[in-house]
């Protein structure tokens, strides 16, 4: 009696009325106690709410509906499908709604209800790869930013593919708690190219310069996310797919990953290139003055002339103590590994070396310049650093003596990388020239 009353009243009432109707109708569906019959009579109302004219009657609807777990499935999807300001309201909360659902409703809306979907709280791995693919810049950007969405890495690589020309889509990427070292090489790899081109269009820089600039960055981020992995891990192997993918694995940056200490890389790069398994590229690498390492090496397809210089790098590594270069940063070139190349590479006096021998001056010059930072900051740091005389005979205070007592080993801050620094400089860059 009650749903027949409430239909003809519904006749001629205005829309904001029937919204608040229909509101309560919805309420006393989930919530009230009807019988079969007035059960059944308000769901058929509430079916017909879907034809209402006034966007305002289905919102209300769909903000009745938006979390209830014994709402009419079928409501629900219709409201999913409704304007975006609409079905936005259950795209968001719902729990009824499938994954093929969701994504089926990601490839027919807008970017408001992708985005929607997007901030849902728990996303699965599927819906979330479909929004990758299909959804337009703000939906991604609301993807990255959601710690609930299950992002595989193809989908994280798909995002970048499509915008990672885009700087807010990279930074709400980098805030994701975790990234796979694919992913961060391809952030450095997209925030490079448009820095570069940023810079041509801005004639700041010449196109050749430009794209060394641009160069260099892309394999220095390598070397600090080579550093952050762990050790002949599944990661450092992917890293080297993807270099490899993306034309990034040159003779050059596997010279640089063993000037950097990163032999790790350099033997995923020889594992790649070769298809030889990691222990036998592991063993050959120790032995760089073997013909077995030659073999290894021609097979790889890396230049001839350029593998005295490899087999320099590997001595070297091998000669330098551990520690010798904790005060160079993670992924930074080492002076003496160079110094070491570049005397072995002149003595040979052979006119082939002589481009990869104005390289290795370079990668001197940058290393000297890194070294020189370091130093400079650390003598800064002692002398900013208070010195306190004890007073003679005093006994030192109860917090001194606490302080001055050891709590365990202090180990040097190792933790790996959350995000690529070279991305984070880039970013921060670019802010700046944007600004500008």
């Amino acid at each position: 009696m009650i749903v027949r009353k409430f239909i003809q009243w519904s006749e001629n009432a205005p829309a904001s009325a029937r919204a608040e109707g229909v509101g309560a109708l919805a309420r006393a569906y989930l919530y009230g106690e009807m019988d079969g019959e007035e059960r059944a009579e308000a769901e058929q109302m509430l079916y017909a709410t879907l034809d209402d004219p006034s966007p305002l009657v289905r919102r209300a609807l769909a903000e009745s509906f938006a979390s209830a777990v014994d709402a009419p499935p079928a409501i629900v999807i219709g409201l999913a499908l409704d304007q975006s300001d609409i079905s936005s309201v259950v795209l968001t909360r719902s729990p009824l709604l499938t994954d093929a659902q969701l994504i089926d409703c990601a490839s027919v809306g807008d970017s408001v209800a992708q985005a929607a979907i997007a901030l849902r709280p728990e996303l699965s791995p599927a819906v979330a790869s479909a929004l990758a693919e299909v959804a337009g810049r703000e939906a991604m950007i609301t993807l990255a930013v959601n710690e609930g969405a299950n992002l595989p890495e193809f989908a994280l690589r798909r995002m970048i593919e499509r915008f990672g020309e885009d700087a807010e889509l990279r930074e709400a990427l980098l805030g994701r708690p975790w990234l796979p070292g694919v992913v961060r090489a391809a952030l450095a790899s997209a925030a490079a190219r448009q820095l570069a081109q940023h810079a041509v269009e801005r004639n700041w820089l010449s196109p050749a310069r430009s794209e060394r600039v641009a160069k260099d960055s892309r394999e220095r981020a390598a070397m600090i996310i080579a550093a952050g992995c762990a050790a002949f891990s599944e990661e450092t192997a992917a890293l080297a797919a993807y270099l490899r993918v993306s034309g990034q694995l040159t003779a050059g940056l596997a010279l640089r990953a063993l000037l950097c200490g990163q032999t790790d890389l350099f033997a995923a790069t020889l594992v790649e290139l070769t298809g030889i398994g990691p222990k036998r590229v592991a063993g050959l690498i120790h032995e760089p003055a073997s013909n077995a390492f030659a073999a290894l090496y021609a097979r790889a397809g890396l230049p001839a002339p350029l593998l005295i210089a490899f087999r320099a790098a590997l001595v070297a590594l091998t000669k330098a103590p551990r520690g010798a270069h904790d005060d160079i940063e993670r992924g930074g070139l080492r002076l003496p590994v160079i110094q070491s190349v570049l005397a072995e590479c002149e003595a040979a006096r052979d006119e082939s070396l002589a481009r990869l021998i104005a390289l290795l001056r370079r990668f001197e010059a940058d290393a000297g310049r890194e070294t020189g930072r370091k130093a400079l900051a650390r003598l800064r740091a002692e002398r900013a650093a208070p010195v306190v005389a004890p007073v003679s005979g005093a006994e030192p205070a109860a917090e001194q003596i606490e302080a001055e007592q050891p709590v365990g080993k202090v180990e040097p801050m190792t933790e790996p990388l959350a995000e690529t620094d070279v991305v984070v400089d880039l970013v921060a860059l670019e802010k700046e020239m944007m600004a500008a």
